[in-house]
């Protein structure tokens, strides 16, 4: 009680220098130098971070590697920040996430190299404020964020205001409250942008389990808006019911306009959903969506629903990867943001998979960020290329985009393992197409039974089903016609290894839950406020 006294105390003076701090005055020209000095700023960065902290377990792997500052000075200056980083990743200067983690020990040319999560933190960024991730593949990670941080996010959402023309605009958050700060940080970062969200929708669980989480949000809501910050206090919403917020949505178009709703992928899915299902008219409404991946089928339910959908990419650890332009209304895609990260990729295979994938590796350029590494692989994937395109984010220099963004990962039950890609399609396609419902209604989890791994198929009560065994058949028809024949049906089949229950896939539960585990922010659900 008292470490959580003080750790609140401490984000309601983050909020206070936030909130008394200026915004930035020209914020394309400080994005412009950012990107102009990208080099430079990283190899000052790490000479303070790296190279002079025989402590920092970078530093082992630069002298392993047998290259010093002025190697890499020298590189980087010769053959430019991604050549260079791409020859330091092969000479074993790199981080996986499980040895960020902390899961799995950092070795290099059979030298142990002691580490945990806390080694990687940049002592330049301190801050008040902390961002966290969900950990659906992990512990979730506390990152702290300073003021400047957040004044560059906030530089970064005004240029997608003006991309895609949201000015003028009413706006509305659906986020979670405490402990996660995204939702608080959105309304916050909307105030000083030039609009308040005029609303905050929120599944915040019940007041038996959540009423301490409640009362902290309104606290630090009360402390926001006696501070200027005008930040609505949350609405709850029902139980897995999102109809509020579509009536909502539907009431704001005929009144003022179409609006703009912030959100995680899978609750905007759901608002989309449910406004055809009780026939409310939410067209032109625009949802900007990140902390899962925009897949061709959750898409389009958006779209059908007559609403417009634009996801961004971030990630706690290393920052903003990018955002989608106007043009980007197909597939999982972003303007690479190479201010703040240098991002190049690897083949590789997925775990305990013979599948293989264009592993990202993440370089955090901004001197503030939480966290600096070097070549760090978030277990996400995707193919980096030309963004051809004439917008805003072009014309500043992001000329990249990264697409097809997903996060590999496994899943292994009897024996057989099945990568994401094809287990996504099954759910949030095979299966409603046959018996009805919508991407999220269909959620498998793992857990480690009496003597074996079990998976849970688990089916919302939404979806009207006469019989379960039809649901696990249909299933099991697309892991075969996936993996080849009747093995793998009857690897997943046997005995107690497949079972299907009508249960909330929203509710909480231990185990590893899928597919957000194996779609990251891809999959992970990276609160960044």
């Amino acid at each position: 009680m008292i470490q959580e006294a003080i750790y609140y105390s401490r984000m309601a003076r983050g909020i206070r220098e936030y909130l008394r701090t200026p915004p930035y005055s020209d914020p394309e020209a400080v994005i412009r130098r950012q990107l102009e000095n990208r080099e430079p700023i990283f190899l000052d960065l790490v000479r303070q971070i790296i190279f002079i902290r025989p402590q920092n377990p970078f530093h082992e792997m630069f002298s392993l590697a047998g290259c010093t500052f002025e190697d890499l000075t020298a590189a980087v200056r010769r053959k430019g920040l991604e050549t260079t980083l791409a020859s330091l990743h092969r000479q074993g200067v790199y981080l996986t996430h499980d040895e960020f983690k902390g899961k799995t020990a950092i070795v290099r040319s059979g030298r142990h190299i002691p580490a945990e999560t806390k080694s990687f933190q940049n002592p330049l960024g301190s801050g008040l404020m902390i961002s966290t991730t969900s950990g659906s593949r992990s512990q979730g990670t506390r990152a702290p964020v300073s003021t400047k941080v957040k004044l560059y996010r906030e530089a970064r959402a005004l240029l997608q205001m003006r991309e895609l023309g949201l000015e003028g605009r009413t706006h509305i958050e659906l986020r979670p409250i405490l402990p996660s700060n995204t939702g608080l940080g959105a309304c916050l970062r909307g105030k000083r942008l030039g609009y308040k969200a005029e609303r905050w929708f929120a599944v915040g669980g019940t007041m038996r389990d959540s009423a301490h989480y409640r009362g902290m949000t309104n606290l630090l809501v009360l402390t926001s808006n006696l501070l200027g910050g005008g930040v609505p206090f949350p609405t709850y919403l029902p139980h897995n019911d999102f109809a509020g917020v579509a009536a909502w949505i539907a009431r704001c178009r005929t009144q003022r306009g179409a609006c703009v709703v912030g959100s995680f992928t899978s609750p905007a899915v759901r608002v989309a959903a449910s406004a055809m299902e009780n026939g409310l008219d939410i067209s032109g409404t625009v949802f900007l969506v990140a902390g899962e991946a925009l897949t061709d089928a959750k898409r389009a339910v958006i779209e059908r629903a007559g609403a417009e959908v634009f996801v961004s990419y971030p990630i706690s650890e290393a920052g903003l990867v990018g955002h989608a332009c106007r043009r980007m209304k197909t597939g999982n895609r972003v303007h690479l943001f190479h201010d703040g990260l240098a991002v190049i990729s690897h083949r590789r295979k997925a775990p305990f998979s013979d599948t293989e994938v264009n592993a990202l590796l993440l370089t955090p350029l901004l001197p503030f960020n939480p966290y600096v590494f070097i070549n760090a692989e978030m277990d996400d994937a995707g193919v980096i290329e030309p963004a051809h395109c004439d917008c805003l984010y072009s014309r500043l220099g992001f000329t990249d985009q990264v697409r097809d963004i997903f996060s590999f990962g496994k899943l292994t039950g009897q024996g057989m393992t099945l990568v994401g890609t094809d287990l996504l399609r099954i759910l949030e396609e095979s299966l409603p197409a046959r018996f009805g419902g919508a991407p999220g209604d269909y959620q498998l989890v793992e857990h480690e039974g009496h003597s074996q791994t079990q998976i849970t198929l688990r089916v919302s009560p939404r979806v009207r089903i006469s019989s379960t065994d039809k649901v696990r058949e249909c299933l099991l028809a697309g892991i075969r016609s996936c993996y080849g024949g009747a093995l793998a049906a009857r690897s997943w089949s046997h005995a107690d290894g497949l079972d299907v229950t009508i249960a909330e896939p929203f509710a909480t539960m231990t185990g590893k839950v899928l597919p957000l585990h194996l779609l990251g922010a891809g999959g992970r659900e990276t609160h960044v406020s």
